[in-house]
């Protein structure tokens, strides 16, 4: 019997695609300036990044990564262990474990580079990794890398966690879930979570991508703010490329559990450091982030104004106090032609299908930046209804 193709299979599965309509194409931005961009000859007003706080263009910012890069030069030349460590990575790993209030950090790539890593470095045969259903990719990418057994309970149900847990009790166990969800905007039971952990003696571990900057006093994020700390959550991830505005990941935690990373998680041992202009860059971002508490508030009233001016127009919309605020949709079809009716009216707000979500639950994931203003939202509720009411009846 012939070997499998690998060439037909990809053709298998691009015909599967384009009869599915589910082929994604890539847009190049020319230029951002604000909140604002160019896509593809036509400028937009972006409503589906993730720079929540407004930080990617700070001119300060900006001006740390100049001068970073004019110091230090372009790349960091080697991994970690070898010669890639500078000393900018390692004031900005204590920047970020003082600000969270954790002994030791350590910088990744990337945070999808970093939960592989972590859950690589502490998981094997025989163990048992519990997730939420809609936890981010990387951390079930990371289960299935690490050997061990992955266990996935219903979205936000932590009694279904020890279900799990309970499930195997031979093995090391883990639980691993975002603090906020990236597709749905609501925050994790953590309280619940790591009580479970303590009593069934297992590691939680939050990967709060899309939390730090904003949830909390300070945005120290969902741990802070469900009044937990190392002691509860030994592990956690922080992404720079959200809030922070710029790119890599930063994994806080016990000091131990660090040593353990830099000795064990190959994700970090066999890939080039980050430049250290980004360091430096990252740097100048947390400290704004920090101290800059009224681009919090302005971020949680323009929440407020667009959850208020949808139900107003009759959106059901999920239960979400970040700037995560999907619109749902239902079938992909729906979802594709109101993303298309608000570009042409000069908003950018990508529609979310299957394979992202589940089938049946398309949406459009809105995300509010502290750039945006008051009129900017009321223009895209006003398009929403548009784009809504000009639907086909079902």
């Amino acid at each position: 019997m012939a070997r499998p193709s690998i060439r037909a299979r990809v053709a298998e599965q691009r015909a599967q695609r384009e009869a599915q309509h589910r082929v994604r194409r890539l847009r190049a931005v020319v230029r951002r300036e604000g909140i604002g961009c160019e896509v593809d000859g036509r400028w937009l007003l972006n409503f589906c990044g993730n720079d929540y706080l407004g930080l990617s263009q700070h001119f300060s910012i900006n001006s740390a990564l100049q001068d970073g890069a004019a110091r230090n030069g372009y790349g960091s030349t080697g991994s970690p262990l070898v010669c890639g460590r500078h000393a900018a990575h390692a004031a900005l790993e204590r920047a970020i474990a003082e600000w969270l209030g954790y002994p030791r950090a350590l910088l990744f790539d990337s945070g999808y580079v970093a939960n592989l890593a972590v859950l690589q470095a502490f998981l094997g045969e025989g163990d048992i990794c519990v997730q939420d259903r809609l936890d981010h990719a990387s951390l079930i990418d990371g289960a299935r890398l690490s050997g061990a057994m992955l266990r996935r309970y219903p979205h936000g149900d932590a009694e279904g966690a020890l279900r799990q847990l309970r499930s195997n009790v031979d093995g090391a166990a883990m639980v691993a879930t975002d603090g906020v969800f990236s597709m749905d905007g609501d925050i994790a039971p953590l309280k619940q979570l790591a009580l479970i952990a303590r009593v069934q003696h297992a590691t939680l571990y939050v990967d709060d991508a899309h939390g730090i900057g904003v949830v909390g006093d300070e945005g120290r994020g969902c741990v802070a703010a469900a009044n937990l700390g190392p002691a509860e959550v030994p592990l956690q991830l922080v992404t720079l490329g959200k809030s922070l505005g710029g790119y890599g990941a930063v994994v806080v935690g016990e000091a131990d559990y660090i040593e353990h990373l830099v000795q064990a998680a190959r994700g970090f041992i066999y890939s080039t450091a980050p430049p250290p202009a980004l360091a430096v860059a990252s740097l100048q971002a947390v400290k704004l982030a920090r101290s800059e508490h009224w681009r919090r508030e302005r971020l949680e009233s323009l929440i407020a104004r667009f959850r208020e001016k949808m139900q107003q127009l009759g959106f059901e919309l999920p239960a979400s106090t970040t700037p995560i605020q999907p619109v749902p949709c239902g079938d992909e079809q729906s979802a594709l032609a109101m993303s298309a009716a608000l570009e042409n009216e000069g908003l950018w707000v990508a529609a979310i299908r299957p394979p992202t979500v589940p089938d049946n639950a398309s949406r459009l994931r809105v995300t509010l930046s502290a750039l945006h203003t008051p009129s900017e939202i009321n223009l895209l509720v006003q398009a929403l209804a548009r784009a809504r009411d000009s639907l086909p009846a079902r």
